[in-house]
């Protein structure tokens, strides 16, 4: 068996790996959806498009760099525990469980079109299974921080000095993380985190169905 077979055979498993993990993950998550009719949200053609896209994901390099700039566009959503969140989390994030992702007092702030949401969790894991959920319902503008809470910590908290023979650029973007990093320090002081919203948020409405004519 050739090598360059080899390779390619490596690669197609790896995607359909990749593509079975997010199934589980959006079975693992449709616990969530009882109140949902099943027709409701995108075709499951679009949807499989969306998760195999690395579209979906934002660094953390740019996340930091727009809670510097104050970038008004985003809203940050992190969908652990309400006793993790409020151990540590991000500058000016909201905690909305993925339990309760769905609820009525938060939904309107998943479905909305202000803002671009980007959720996250320690890893990736809860904030893929928020955002598979959002993206089959057809919720817009949802991004997931990628790595999570754990690559922001290596990343921005805890940068790694890059070796002498990497680019300049490498350098640069050293110089970028430590200033980011001492910018936040070791995360949002507990009297500025929010549990709840702050920002103004407009649900996206819904079309009434219409209600059948006759009948007694």
């Amino acid at each position: 068996m050739s090598k360059r077979y080899k390779t390619k055979k490596f690669i197609v498993n790896r995607e359909y790996q990749i593509l079975a993990l997010i199934l589980l993950s959006l079975a693992a998550g449709l616990v969530l959806l009882p109140k949902y009719q099943k027709n409701e949200g995108i075709i499951p053609e679009l949807f499989v498009k969306n998760a195999i896209s690395s579209e979906r994901y934002i660094h953390t390099d740019l996340l930091a760099d727009k809670l510097v700039n104050e970038d008004p566009s985003i809203l940050l959503i992190d969908t652990r525990s309400e006793k993790e969140f409020n151990e540590f989390s991000l500058p000016n994030a909201i905690n909305i469980p993925l339990k309760n992702l769905l609820d009525d007092d938060y939904i309107g702030y998943i479905d909305q079109d202000i803002y671009d949401v980007i959720l996250f969790s320690n890893d990736s894991f809860y904030a893929d299974q928020a955002w598979m959920l959002g993206n089959r319902l057809g919720f817009k503008n949802l991004y997931v921080l990628k790595g999570g809470l754990n690559e922001w910590f290596n990343t921005i908290i805890n940068p790694k000095y890059p070796d002498e023979t990497m680019p300049r650029e490498a350098f640069e973007l050293y110089d970028f993380r430590k200033a980011a990093g001492m910018y936040f320090g070791v995360g949002a002081p507990k009297n500025e985190k929010k549990s709840k919203p702050t920002k103004k948020v407009v649900p996206v409405k819904k079309k009434k169905k219409r209600v059948a004519e006759g009948g007694c």
